[in-house]
């Protein structure tokens, strides 16, 4: 027979239980972000990219085709591949810039572009986890190379699409703290930035092929071949990848895609581009649509007509099945075999476009 004693202590671990439970959640509401509604619903409903309730890409681009899932769990659940290094990944600190355009890449996809003496920071992600809850998801593999708060004065902050490792709710409210600059996010995105209180005067936002000015940089929504949702609902918003034109300098981010004829238009319209920040990790034989292997980012690069290649999505965070390395070791192999000119700097070194580093390998002395 359960005494009263133990069944009060019962029922205070249990009380406490569900008390550290809903601590943990409390954010996943606004984490999830919002629907577009209003003004902002109207200008999606009216988007060519939007039908039957939904943005769609130019061509057939499904998640996952058919019978490709069991597949997909058991590399992910089994696979052996070592999927992080052996080692700390090292850290550079960002000198002092100097050029017209260069260049720090912080993580994943995060990264800071100085051009013509404006800075322009992409797909900023500087929490622990890239997930609505703090407790689960994929876990950082090495540390931001800077806090948040050291960042140098923003002119611009710019988002691909809403995914979790791309759009991080915590670093959005620490940059509206801490900085001025407008975000530029693609069509409908807006309504997860102003549930975080983001100031309306600070969101920019831009369906495919529309364009703006800020503080002198010229930015422009391309197209992108990807999906988005932060819940449930997929593709209430669209996604996007950008132009980032100076008076001189031109850069192009892929953000996440898979390879697409709309590069060669993209390069044909709006480059040639001094340097391309391309997505290269985290593709799948169950997902050839919606992410691009290494040798697909190469020939995104030419297609763009870009000088100097920088690597993003690869290093930071473990989304898929393949080893570690094997994205920019693929990436380097097929970079010597076209003649491409790469950067693959550590996180936090910054680069100078116009006199970029050689290629060393560190990656592999970890791996």
């Amino acid at each position: 027979m359960i005494s009263t004693h133990g069944r009060t202590a019962r029922l205070a671990v249990g009380a406490l239980g569900l008390a550290a439970l809903a601590w943990a959640v409390r954010d996943v509401p606004a984490a999830l972000g919002r629907r577009p509604s209003g003004d902002r619903a109207g200008r999606v409903r009216r988007s060519p990219r939007f039908r039957d309730g939904a943005f769609r890409n130019i061509q057939s681009s499904p998640i996952l085709p058919p019978g490709a899932q069991r597949q997909v769990l058991r590399d992910l659940v089994f696979g052996r591949q070592p999927r992080r290094p052996r080692r700390p990944v090292p850290l550079g600190v960002p000198g002092p810039s100097g050029g017209d355009l260069e260049t720090v890449w912080y993580g994943h996809s995060s990264v800071l572009v100085e051009i013509e003496g404006r800075r322009v920071l992409l797909d900023p992600v500087w929490s622990e986890r890239c997930s609505p809850v703090s407790f689960t998801g994929p876990r950082r593999l090495h540390p931001p190379p800077i806090p948040l708060a050291d960042l140098p004065r923003l002119d611009a902050i710019l988002i691909s699409h809403d995914h979790y490792d791309h759009l991080d709710m915590p670093t959005v409210r620490e940059l509206v703290r801490t900085q001025s600059a407008p975000f530029l996010v693609p069509l409908g995105v807006g309504a997860h930035l102003e549930r975080w209180r983001v100031p309306a005067s600070r969101i920019v936002e831009l369906d495919w092929d529309e364009e703006a000015t800020v503080g002198g940089v010229r930015f422009v929504a391309t197209a992108a071949r990807h999906f988005s949702g932060r819940g449930f609902r997929r593709n209430g918003t669209l996604w996007s990848s950008w132009v980032i034109a100076g008076e001189r300098r031109r850069v192009f981010y892929s953000g996440d895609s898979g390879y697409f004829d709309g590069y060669a238009a993209i390069g044909e319209r709006h480059g040639p581009f001094d340097l391309s920040v391309i997505q290269i990790g985290a593709y799948s034989a169950g997902w050839p649509d919606i992410h691009m292997t290494p040798e697909e980012a190469i020939l995104a690069h030419l297609d763009v007509r870009a000088g100097v290649l920088l690597p993003v999505h690869w290093g930071t965070f473990n989304l898929s099945a393949h080893a570690w390395a094997d994205p920019v070791d693929r990436l380097w192999r097929e970079a010597k075999a076209r003649d491409v000119r790469l950067v693959v700097p550590r996180p936090g070194e910054r680069v100078t476009v116009d006199d970029p580093p050689p290629v060393d390998g560190w990656w592999q002395t970890i791996a």
